[in-house]
């Protein structure tokens, strides 16, 4: 099943959503023979439930789907798509029961159902199409869901075959796409591009770390989005025990969120003027690694203390931020699966942001809302600064104590911005169990929304 809506037609069956608290009176509307069938098939309208009714004939005539109540929809993401993955194959047509507010989420919810990682075996994928609902933007939504789908293929995808090179490659064939620019800065580069950080975290690895950039669009605000692609992290010299490595190849999901809303905002042909930046690295052991005590000089010029190897995705980033801050954009966005502090504070479900704005914070949130993206916002706590300053060099990657890791990451990475309007997301990019319209893996976290407040944070 393509992540595309299903062509308007007679043979799409109509679908009734029946909330638990609504079937009586939805079966009072209908003759003894439906609720006869209904009650002996033993429907409640529970959420995720499904039923085909029959006609006179006995070919269905139309199709049931529980929506549950208020109460259990507010534990789904997209509480349709439970149905939608139940329902036998064909196509179905939303007939009633679905408030209009809730059309475009249901609907995306819908489509990511027919996503599977199918990479390397065949996967078992919804079979359900559905026709647009009226009143929809169908065109975006089937945008969203393709952007959403190279996300969780990216992450999905072993770091074997998606290293460095890969996730280059990935940048080169989006750019090819839409007609965008694509440059890379590989190995001894990053040194003679003044990129150092980039290049110490990376170099200990054999495949060469680098820095993508990929420019769009010539007119509008300025708009850079930082991703964080270490396509492994072992934890350098602080190596990490093997169950904190089992993971690994999603750390660099930042850049493949950034990817994702770079597509929408291309697709969509938003009208502004779109830099996308990713150091990408592998960070290996050898001989040559970074180690615990280095004091790096990065590209602003601010000294780093290494207090441990594995709190390595703030230092490529920091040098990308430093460089994305030289262009003077109107908002420097970075995304990145940062620290382990973040899931102690909101969880795995939860994308925790950053940003001084709180103008930028109310719009972000209010459009997570309205999108199904949930995120939520943490501070630049500035009393905590002195954490981050060790004596020996202006900054510490890793300050002692175990307190605040995720907003001291923060902290640190702003440092590397200056006058720009800054926005710093701490995500987990994991779906940890299988969820209706979510499937276990690589997962999008914080596009949709910020595609959604783009308009009112930068005046689009």
């Amino acid at each position: 099943m393509s992540l595309t809506f299903a062509a308007p037609s007679d043979g799409a069956l109509p679908l009734h959503v029946i909330e638990s608290t609504g079937l009586e009176a939805w079966l009072d509307q209908h003759g003894p023979d439906v609720r006869s069938w209904i009650e002996a098939n033993g429907f409640t309208g529970a959420l995720g439930q499904v039923l085909l009714v029959p006609g006179p004939g006995g070919a269905p005539e139309f199709a049931l789907a529980g929506y549950g109540d208020a109460a259990s929809r507010a534990r789904k993401r997209f509480p349709l798509a439970a149905a939608a993955e139940a329902l036998p194959k064909g196509d179905y047509r939303i007939a009633s029961g679905v408030a209009p507010e809730a059309l475009e989420v249901e609907a995306f919810g819908w489509l990511m159902t027919g996503y599977a990682f199918d990479r390397y075996k065949t996967q078992n994928k919804a079979k359900a199409g559905l026709v647009a609902p009226e009143g929809i933007d169908a065109a975006r939504i089937e945008v969203l869901a393709r952007a959403e789908a190279l996300i969780r293929d990216l992450v999905n995808t072993p770091a074997a075959d998606m290293g460095p090179e890969q996730l280059q490659a990935a940048c080169e064939d989006m750019a090819a796409e839409f007609g965008a620019s694509c440059e890379t800065v590989a190995g001894d580069g990053l040194l003679e591009r003044n990129l150092p950080m980039i290049h110490a975290v990376g170099r200990a690895a054999d495949r060469a770390p680098r820095l993508v950039e990929m420019n769009w669009g010539t007119s509008g605000p300025k708009l850079t989005l930082v991703g964080k692609g270490v396509c492994f992290d072992t934890g350098g010299l602080d190596i990490k025990p093997a169950v904190a490595m089992a993971l690994m190849k999603k750390d660099m999901g930042g850049a493949a969120n950034v990817l994702g809303l770079a597509r929408m905002i291309m697709a969509l042909n938003l009208p502004l003027q779109l830099r996308v930046l990713i150091p990408a690295v592998e960070n290996a052991v050898a001989g040559n690694a970074f180690r615990p005590g280095d004091i790096l000089t990065s590209r602003k010029g601010l000294t780093v203390e290494i207090n441990n190897t594995d709190a390595e995705g703030r230092l490529v980033l920091a040098d990308a931020l430093a460089l994305a801050d030289e262009g003077a954009p109107d908002l420097v966005v970075s995304m990145a699966t940062l620290t382990g502090a973040a899931r102690v504070a909101v969880g795995a479900d939860l994308a925790p942001f950053y940003t001084d704005d709180d103008g930028a914070a109310l719009a972000l949130s209010r459009a997570a809302a309205r999108v199904a993206d949930p995120v939520w916002r943490l501070p630049f706590h500035e009393p905590y600064e002195t954490q981050i300053e060790p004596g020996v060099a202006d900054l510490d990657n890793a300050p002692s104590g175990g307190f605040a890791g995720s907003i001291t990451a923060a902290l640190f990475l702003r440092r590397f911005v200056g006058d720009s309007a800054y926005m710093h997301f701490d995500i987990y990019s994991w779906q940890q169990t299988k969820e209706p319209g979510r499937s276990k893996g690589g997962l999008g976290q914080g596009p949709r929304a910020l595609l959604a407040a783009l308009p009112e944070m930068l005046n689009l």
